[in-house]
């Protein structure tokens, strides 16, 4: 009994354990007793019941189940306020009894009006516009909605880099086992997104930082300082309200851009925690003027293009790994990134657009390792870095149709950095 209380954690002994299910053949706390004299062999099923007092057996019993809804060996972490605040809604879509289809009473339910889960693809598939990617929390729903009410689920950071601490050979490259090799990855599209909405406060932040481009021609930067409110468009989503552009130190042409060091980032981390706001993402312009008499500008990236080139893909990587999800179900603590990105350029009516997106999380453990290059003469591909005598690259692949409408696996190198993307 003693070890039954250690291994579930319990501060008090209000409980009994017993051989039967029915509460039979109870086994008493004993000191000399062992487990060969009480019968009990590898591979017996034991039942454990609460057997004090109300008081005392509701503190037992809440210890067990606070203890089985986080996965085994993950951290107590402080997730931010509003994962806090989705986890406790109930996130369920509710509908309305169809007059047509619903052959039952006011209070019944059938398949045609029973709430749908936040994750129902069907559901998200019909909105206007459709929803490609679930929320973060309906997909955690997802994981955590069977008989084991996710007790097991842990979401895994993918790593790219050899596991330390193998000492039955040489280190690489005189040597390698398949203990210590990172698995090959297979490029997916992204089921969910950390972030499902992206909103400025007001149009003046965003005015204030084309000015620039107006007077200079020249492309600029920013980061976006706000904060993360409940999305109520699509189920337990999440919103990054923008509240400001800071600028930081750069050189900006036509066609580049180069972030300098920063130093007074840390102040500026500061005095926006001071008023209650967070870096949220970063924003770039990509801007071309077409006609200056009409004020219209070059409608440069579409599917005939690129949304997001594989320069940009690392760079949002590079930041999205600065600014981690801290996640319960993770045994890190952390997965993915809310942090976001947004283009200006040109739409589809020649007309500044905003478009918003992020990087999935296979691109940000490639972006952490340093495995993914930019293409050269290519901005929408990428390139899989091959292994040297520095360091060991997992094989990266992604899926295609070929011209007789067969799926193949081809190797990332080159990669189509739609792949990589999330909008």
């Amino acid at each position: 009994l003693f070890q039954v209380a250690k291994e579930f954690g319990f501060r008090n002994n209000g409980f009994s354990v017993y051989t039967n299910r029915n509460r039979t053949g109870e086994i008493t706390a004993s000191q000399n007793k062992s487990l060969n004299l009480l019968k009990i062999k590898h591979g017996d099923m034991l039942f454990l019941y609460p057997s004090s007092p109300a008081g005392s057996s509701s503190e037992t019993m809440d210890t067990s189940v606070s203890q089985g809804l986080r996965p085994v060996g993950a951290p107590q972490v402080v997730e931010d306020e509003i994962d806090q605040y989705l986890i406790k809604q109930d996130g369920k879509i509710y509908r309305n009894r169809d007059q047509q289809l619903c052959r039952h009473g006011p209070l019944g339910k059938c398949v045609h009006c029973v709430p749908l889960e936040p994750f129902d693809e069907d559901y998200l598939n019909h909105l206007e516009p459709p929803v490609k990617h679930m929320s973060f929390h309906a997909y955690i729903r997802k994981l955590t909605g069977g008989a084991d009410k996710g007790k097991f689920v842990a979401l895994e950071n993918i790593s790219c880099k050899i596991k330390s601490g193998c000492e039955g050979h040489p280190p690489w490259p005189e040597g390698i086992c398949t203990k210590c090799q990172p698995s090959a990855i297979t490029l997916n599209r992204q089921k969910y997104r950390h972030v499902d909405n992206i909103m400025f406060e007001n149009h003046t932040i965003a005015d204030r930082f084309l000015d620039f481009w107006r007077k200079t021609g020249n492309q600029h930067l920013g980061y976006l300082y706000g904060r993360y409110t409940e999305h109520k468009d699509i189920p337990l989503g999440i919103r990054a309200e923008v509240a400001a552009i800071y600028e930081p130190p750069q050189i900006g042409t036509q066609n580049s851009l180069e972030i300098l060091e920063d130093p007074k980032a840390e102040v500026v981390d500061e005095i926006a925690a001071k008023l209650g706001l967070r870096k949220v993402g970063w924003i770039f312009t990509d801007l071309v003027s077409e006609d200056t008499r009409k004020g219209t500008v070059r409608y440069s990236r579409n599917k005939d293009t690129y949304y997001l080139s594989a320069e940009e893909c690392i760079t949002a990587g590079n930041f999205q790994n600065q600014q981690p999800n801290i996640c319960r179900l993770s045994p890190d603590g952390h997965f993915g990134s809310k942090f976001v990105t947004v283009v200006a350029t040109g739409g589809p009516d020649n007309q500044v657009h905003f478009e918003g997106y992020q990087v999935s999380n296979q691109c940000m453990a490639l972006v952490r390792d340093e495995c993914l290059l930019p293409c050269r003469d290519a901005p929408e591909l990428g390139y899989a870095k091959e292994s040297s005598s520095e360091q060991y690259v997992p094989d990266v692949f992604y899926k295609d149709i070929d011209k007789f409408g067969n799926e193949i696996t081809q190797l990332a190198r080159p990669l189509p950095v739609e792949y990589l993307i999330i909008d």
